[in-house]
Formats: C-alpha cells, sequence, structure tokens
C-alpha cells in the first residue's frame, strides 16, 4: 500500500512465507496515510472521546481486505488476528458487527486476541489490528 511510515520506520506492510501472509499492524488509514475519524485529542495528546472507534476499525480491516486482496486472497483466508485498542468498552461496544461485516459472516472462524495499550502510533489512532492468513 506504499505507506510512507514503512520507509521511516523499516518495515513491511505485509510479508509473504511460504503459505502463509503476515499483516503489520493496520489502521484507519486512507491511501494517502491520512487517518480516518481521527479521535479528538486534548493539548496534552490525550483521547478525549472514543466514539470514532467503530469508523476507525472498519477502515483498519478495509486496509487488511485490501493488502490480502494483492495476495488473490480475502478476509475467508484469515486464520488469526491480534486487535490493539485504546480502550475495551468503546471497541467491544461496535467489535461484533464491524467483525462480522469485515468477514462476511455471522461468525468469524478466526483465532482473534483483544488488548488494550496505553498508547499506538499516532495520537487520535484508537485501534490496529494485526492479522495471519494462509493462502
Amino acid at each position: 500500500m506504499g505507506m510512507p511510515w514503512e520507509d521511516e520506520y523499516g518495515y513491511a506492510q505485509s510479508v509473504k512465507v511460504g503459505d502463509t501472509i503476515h499483516l503489520s499492524g493496520q489502521l484507519s488509514h486512507n491511501d494517502s496515510g491520512e487517518i480516518i475519524a481521527p479521535a479528538p485529542i486534548d493539548a496534552n495528546g490525550k483521547v478525549t472521546d472514543f466514539s470514532n472507534m467503530g469508523a476507525q476499525m472498519e477502515q483498519a480491516y478495509a486496509n487488511c481486505a485490501k493488502l490480502l486482496a494483492q495476495y488473490g486472497l480475502t478476509m475467508e483466508s484469515v486464520v488469526q488476528e491480534v486487535i490493539y485498542v485504546l480502550d475495551m468498552d468503546a471497541a467491544f461496544k461496535v467489535a461484533g458487527p464491524v467483525r462480522k461485516k469485515a468477514f462476511g459472516s455471522q461468525k468469524p472462524a478466526v483465532a482473534s486476541t483483544i488488548l488494550v495499550t496505553p498508547r499506538l502510533a499516532f495520537p487520535s489512532q484508537l485501534i490496529e489490528i494485526s492479522m495471519m492468513a494462509v493462502a
């Protein structure tokens, strides 16, 4: 997807090893690297409202799907995900419907871990999702 921070940080958005695709953490960025539905932050850089969690989660999953498509895969190929959030309650409020929409089924068959972290890469970022898929 060619994000500006790939060269700055020194990593790949995705890597294929054998039949396994590893996706680096995806956030709610557009093709230009701008955060979609950024969370409002105060003067100290702290998030003041987590209500954009759903919109950010949807975009993060869309970015995962876009990367998988580069390998001819869909979200059905995903076997594991790790979700990092700033607020667990905000994530749980939206995760069910957003995940069902992203995976295209009522019950996604994916090993999933969700963790709370004190901070993500960008101050207005609420969520990051990494995945592993099998071709």
